[in-house]
């Protein structure tokens, strides 16, 4: 398509203004708590729409953030439209996590496929080729060239002794990651001080939960976690370092204040001189600063790509709140704990420091 003109900008903006009041959010998110079945959510959501599964509601929140996020690329020109691009690429990477685990569990094709998302032919995947893969060298060959498939091949001499699907997936996401930044560093003035910040923030809490995982729930030795850094990040290498080599997750949490949480948990028992952080409680403070520095951008550039760029990671948040409510409908969770879940956490203790 054409690239968008100003008054193409303008008016694109202002669709999404009048659609970020829409947005599930707030007070909307806790009436949905109260649904106690997938079908009752599902009409509330989509009205019309009937989905009996909860895989069925999700695919199609998904489904309809990867339509809008696929429209406002297409209504932009430049750097702007180079990073919606990437961003999109998003789905492509979780559908490649998908195959690559089917793969290393030699699950059947048609387990897998239901756990794919239908992206355009652009990101689409062979899923049935990769899958009739020999070798995981194989798998990785089959790929279409371009920044994935090396960053598994990155991935494959680093981890060669170490094949579990966890380095590569993670692989996936730091060459990901790592672009996603490049691109956003290419938009100029005002609108690059608004959007860069966000994909930072994005990029120090990949590795913030890398490290927390990595480190102290998996118990993955440093050596094998340092090749995974992003160069040129919010985290530089020393402090990377210093995270990984933390005695304990808070310790470690604490070098990624004010670039991936803008507080730590509460300590619940001032006795304890070790407090083993939840990986949800962190991931919930990351996601809350994540939306803060969207609505931040929104607010500030009004009818710019900021706003365009700040209501598309807003959308992306609801649809992560969507699916945590439909999974804990799915499961029997109560509405109060469903609602406690949600981003951002309205009963999130914190300790600023």
């Amino acid at each position: 398509m054409p690239g968008a003109r100003v008054s193409d900008l303008d008016y694109l903006a202002a669709r999404l203004h009048g659609r970020r009041s829409r947005i599930t959010e707030a007070g909307r998110l806790q009436e949905l708590c109260q649904s106690r079945t997938i079908p009752e959510l599902a009409r509330a959501v989509f009205p019309g729409g009937e989905f009996q599964t909860c895989a069925e509601f999700q695919r199609r929140t998904l489904e309809d953030l990867l339509g809008e996020l696929s429209y406002i690329e297409e209504s932009l020109d430049g750097p702007g439209c180079s990073l919606l691009a990437w961003i999109l690429v998003r789905f492509q990477v979780e559908n490649l996590k998908v195959l690559l685990r089917g793969f290393m569990d030699h699950a059947p094709l048609e387990v897998v496929e239901e756990h794919l998302l239908s992206l355009p032919k652009i990101l689409g995947l062979d899923a049935r080729a990769l899958l009739a893969a020999e070798t995981l060298e194989d798998f990785v060959g089959r790929l279409p060239k371009g920044l994935l498939r090396k960053a598994l091949r990155v991935a494959l001499g680093t981890y060669r002794d170490q094949l579990r699907p966890f380095f590569f997936e993670v692989a996936l996401d730091r060459g990901y990651f790592q672009e996603l930044l490049d691109r956003a560093r290419q938009l100029s003035g005002e609108e690059k001080d608004l959007v860069v910040p966000i994909i930072e923030h994005e990029v120090n809490s990949f590795l913030l939960m890398l490290v927390v995982r990595g480190r102290f729930s998996y118990g993955l030795t440093p050596d094998l976690l340092m090749p995974l850094h992003i160069r040129r990040c919010g985290i530089p290498t020393d402090r990377f370092n210093a995270m990984i080599a933390a005695s304990d997750p808070r310790a470690a949490a604490a070098f990624a204040l004010g670039r991936a949480i803008d507080a730590l948990p509460d300590e619940h028992d001032s006795n304890q001189t070790s407090v083993a952080i939840d990986c949800a409680a962190l991931e919930a403070l990351a996601q809350s600063r994540f939306l803060r520095l969207a609505n931040r951008a929104c607010r500030r550039s009004h009818m710019g790509l900021g706003a365009i760029i700040g209501y598309a990671c807003i959308r992306r948040v609801e649809v992560s709140n969507l699916i945590t409510l439909s999974e804990g409908i799915r499961i029997g969770v109560a509405p109060d704990v469903i609602g406690s879940r949600l981003i951002p956490r309205c009963n999130q203790e914190v300790a600023y420091v």
